[in-house]
């Protein structure tokens, strides 16, 4: 399945949402704004890199459907 530059964006911005509600705030570089603003910085390339993403344990289609 092929993701949008903007469905992969939503789906990190979504996993960056569920870091800061389990209490990882403190150890994240960026606020959540600053967080998106850089995301949309980044090529499709990139944020699918961005992802973590593999063909075994964590497929994108999964990421993108968990975190949307």
């Amino acid at each position: 399945m092929n993701h949008s530059r903007e469905q992969l964006i939503d789906a990190l911005m979504g996993e960056y949402a569920v870091l800061i509600h389990d209490d990882y705030e403190d150890e994240l570089e960026m606020t959540e704004e600053e967080y998106h603003k850089w995301l949309h910085t980044l090529s499709v390339e990139r944020l699918v890199e961005e992802t973590g993403c593999d063909d075994v344990y964590l497929t994108l289609d999964d990421f993108v459907y968990g975190y949307s």
